[in-house]
């Protein structure tokens, strides 16, 4: 019987999402993250529980046939992506193995699965990166970029990455040495003692507007205006349109803002999706794959039907982007979100676009959806990471709406919807998947369900 801390070798069955390898040692189910299938790996055990192993991966004995070079030289170390050691095709296999076992483990059988596809640019894909600083290792110098895979401090100082283009590579390379430079301390989410926390850049995919927002703690060290004429000089192929300092002091490792200033230019960028421009904001929602995003909203399109002369709720909207996509073939279309900037960065956007039947609201979708007195013909939901919460799933189906269309970045979580959706009245009856998020181990699925005994 396998101890805590003893090393095991196991072959790898199959995957559960998001990254969990699946095999057997000994009479034990053995969970191995970031291991892939028909893999033999050694893995340390970490705990027992409930008749299985959760172990962590040490090494690849032996590969899996499919294997692939990667082409990034940091995919060893980094974990940011997962999958950049397979094809294309092999990755979009075992996402939509992914998405459709979680589907069916949930009970939800019968519809149409209109498969998987992927954007024609699966690199330097990303619209927006979130970058941390720290060191390579304990004491060693600064570094700028994705944490180490299995650890919690440690950072990845990247000059190469596959899911981005070079102008980000570029921007990390200059912001690194600006710092050096100054001697201007990280700040350690151990000790809460430093200064720089994280690089946020953000890119047209369309205009190739760059906005860098610098976000760091309020002890100020350095000239935040030196650190913007550094941006400056640096010879990308973007466009720079606006250089931000925000200050967070919350203890949290997140990227939130007490007070954001602008050093250059606007406090936006802006994009293009179909025909239309959207104004993009420091914290509000933009799909991160603009063409993986046209690609989502065309399917959402599609399943919503025809929505001539009819209502149209966009739901968890961001930038209004859904909404506004939908607007042209619908009588109108109500947005509701959380984050009051996205929801005015919404309504500039429907100026901008000359689309007079949007309206957008601010606030909580489980609160705001009481104050609605209009019945919706569709609903479309495009909630965040963990589903919609369980007050406002009940509230959403009491419209009774005839459809509703369901936009989701993590399976698991609309497995977990759809059954809620299931018991009370509506119907799963198609579903598809876009892999826009290549080379990691994430994938947007959506999802069209009728209501029943129409």
């Amino acid at each position: 019987m396998p101890k805590r801390k003893d090393v095991i070798n196991v072959k790898i069955d199959e995957l559960d999402f998001p990254n969990k390898g699946i095999g057997k040692f000994e009479d034990y189910k053995v969970i191995v993250k970031d291991a892939l299938p028909e893999q033999v790996v050694s893995a340390r055990v970490e705990k027992k529980k409930n008749g299985h192993i959760e172990a962590r991966l040490i090494d690849v004995i032996e590969k899996a046939d499919y294997e692939i070079e990667p082409k990034c030289g940091h995919f060893d170390i980094c974990g940011g992506c997962s999958y950049q050691n397979i094809s294309f095709d092999k990755e979009n296999e075992i996402k939509k193995n992914q998405v459709l076992k979680l589907i069916y483990n949930a009970g939800i059988k019968d519809f149409d699965f209109d498969g998987i596809d992927m954007p024609q640019n699966p690199d330097g894909y990303r619209n927006k990166c979130e970058f941390s600083f720290g060191d390579t290792e304990k004491g060693g110098s600064l570094a700028l970029g994705m944490r180490k895979k299995h650890s919690y401090y440690e950072v990845v100082n990247l000059t190469d990455c596959r899911i981005i283009d070079n102008d980000y590579i570029r921007i990390i390379k200059s912001a690194v040495e600006f710092f050096r430079e100054k001697n201007v301390p990280f700040y350690h989410k151990g000790t809460h003692e430093g200064l720089l926390r994280h690089l946020v850049v953000r890119k047209g995919f369309y205009t190739g507007e760059i906005m860098i927002n610098l976000i760091t703690t309020d002890n100020v060290c350095f000239k935040p205006e030196e650190f913007a004429e550094r941006m400056l000089m640096i010879n990308t192929e973007g466009k720079i349109c606006s250089i931000l300092h925000t200050i967070n002091n919350s203890v949290a490792d997140i990227v939130k803002s007490d007070k954001t200033e602008v050093l250059y230019g606007r406090d936006y960028f802006t994009d293009r999706l179909f025909n239309l421009e959207f104004k993009v904001t420091a914290f509000s929602f933009f799909q991160t794959n603009t063409e993986g995003a046209e690609m989502i909203y065309s399917v959402v399109k599609e399943y919503a039907g025809d929505t001539d002369n009819k209502t149209v709720f966009d739901l968890y909207c961001g930038t209004g982007t859904i909404a506004q996509i939908m607007a042209p073939q619908s009588k109108n279309v109500i947005g509701i979100e959380l984050v009051e900037e996205a929801v005015e960065a919404a309504k500039e956007n429907a100026e901008r676009n000359n689309i007079k039947n949007c309206q957008f609201i601010a606030g909580d979708v489980l609160k705001k959806v009481d104050e609605l007195d209009i019945k919706p013909d569709v609903i479309i939901v495009d909630p965040p990471r963990e589903g919609i919460h369980p007050k406002a799933i009940n509230k959403i189906i009491n419209f009774g709406a005839e459809k509703i269309v369901y936009v989701s970045c993590k399976p698991s979580s609309l497995a977990k919807d759809l059954i809620v959706f299931e018991e009370n009245g509506y119907k799963t009856v198609r579903a598809k998947c876009v892999n826009q998020f290549c080379g990691t181990r994430h994938v947007e699925t959506i999802v069209l369900l009728q209501r029943k005994n129409l």
